[in-house]
C-alpha cells in the first residue's frame, strides 16, 4: 500500500505507555447510551487474542454489565514511544484518507462529515463505553465517537491468521470508520432499537447486517482513496480480503467449537464479509452498500 507522503490526521491521539484507564474488567455493555457499534464489533479481537469467541458473543443476548475478558499477557507499548514512529505514522494517514473520502462523499449529499477521532492506547484505556482492552479488538465508541485501537492488534493478525500487509490493517481502520458512519447517519441508533425490539435471533440478524455494511463501507474508502490517490499495490486487495474471510463468524466458530452455529453469526460469514468489501471496492457507491434492502447477503 502506498501511503508515505500523504497528510496525515491531527485527530490521532495517542496515549500509548500512559497507563490506560484502570476500572472494570471490560465494557460495559449493557445499556442504550453504549449503542450496538460498540457491542457487535467486539467478536473480531476475541479469538485473535486468544479469548473463546463464544464468550463475547454471548453479549449479543443482551445481557447486561461489565463483560470480564482473559487476555493473553502481552507487553504493552513501553513509555516514551515515539510520536512519529512507522505505525502511528500510518494510522495517522489512513484516518486522513477516510476523512478526505468521507467528507466529500457527504458533502455530495449536502451534509457534513463530522471527523471522529482516533486513540492509540496499550493494553487498557478508558472510553465513554465503558474501559476498553486490547482484548476486544479495535471498536468504535458511539457515546464519544472514537475509535480505538491497540496496535499489537496488527501483529496479532500475523502471526495468528497469517495476514499481512499494510492494506488489510487499513481495512479494520476503515471497517471502524465504517461503524462511525452509519452512527452518524443515524442507523447505529435504529438498528439498536430493533434489536431490542426483536428475538436473539433477528437482533442478531441485524448486527450481521450493520457489520457486511461497515465491511462496504471500508470498500467505498478504498475505492476513492485509490481513484485519487492510487494507494493499492499488487496483493493488496487479496490481503484485505483475506483478513475479512479470517474473521468471519463461520471461520471463529469453527475454530473455536468445531461446528458452525449460522443463526448465532453477529457479522456474517467469510463470504459475505469478503463479498461486500469487494462490492464498495468494485462500485465505490455508498448506495451500492445497503444491506439493510438486500433479500440476500
Amino acid at each position: 500500500m502506498k501511503w508515505e507522503g500523504n497528510r496525515e490526521s491531527d485527530n490521532v491521539e495517542d496515549v500509548r505507555g500512559s497507563g490506560g484507564g484502570g476500572g472494570g474488567d471490560g465494557f460495559g455493555f449493557g445499556g442504550r447510551s453504549v449503542g450496538i457499534g460498540t457491542i457487535v464489533i467486539a467478536l473480531v479481537g476475541g479469538w485473535i487474542f486468544g479469548i473463546n469467541p463464544m464468550t463475547i458473543l454471548n453479549i449479543m443476548s443482551g445481557g447486561g454489565g461489565a463483560v470480564p475478558v482473559q487476555q493473553e499477557q502481552r507487553q504493552g507499548q513501553a513509555p516514551g514511544v515515539p510520536a512519529n514512529d512507522r505505525g502511528s505514522k500510518f494510522v495517522r494517514v489512513v484516518l486522513a484518507d477516510t476523512e478526505d473520502v468521507w467528507t466529500a462523499l457527504f458533502r455530495e449529499q449536502g451534509g457534513t462529515y463530522q471527523k471522529p477521532a482516533l486513540q492509540l492506547f496499550s493494553g487498557r484505556t478508558q472510553t465513554a463505553c465503558g474501559a476498553g482492552q486490547s482484548a476486544t479488538g479495535p471498536f468504535y465508541c458511539p457515546a464519544d465517537r472514537k475509535v480505538y485501537l491497540d496496535m499489537s492488534f496488527f501483529q496479532l493478525m500475523e502471526e495468528r491468521f497469517k495476514v499481512e500487509g499494510e492494506f488489510a490493517q487499513a481495512y479494520v481502520i476503515a471497517h471502524e470508520i465504517g461503524h462511525h458512519v452509519q452512527h452518524s447517519m443515524g442507523l447505529t441508533d435504529k438498528v439498536d432499537q430493533a434489536r431490542q425490539r426483536g428475538t436473539e435471533k433477528q437482533a442478531n440478524a441485524m448486527s450481521v447486517r450493520l457489520e457486511l455494511q461497515a465491511d462496504c463501507f471500508a470498500g467505498v474508502w478504498a475505492f476513492h482513496a485509490n481513484q485519487s490517490r492510487a494507494i493499492l499495490e499488487q496483493g493488496d486487495v487479496d490481503a484485505a480480503l483475506k483478513a475479512a474471510t479470517a474473521i468471519g463468524d463461520d471461520a471463529l466458530q469453527r475454530q473455536s467449537q468445531g461446528h458452525v452455529v449460522p443463526d448465532s453469526f453477529t457479522h456474517g460469514s467469510s463470504e459475505q464479509r469478503a463479498r461486500w468489501f469487494k462490492r464498495g471496492l468494485d462500485e465505490g457507491k455508498v448506495a451500492s452498500c445497503d444491506t439493510f434492502a438486500a433479500r440476500q447477503l
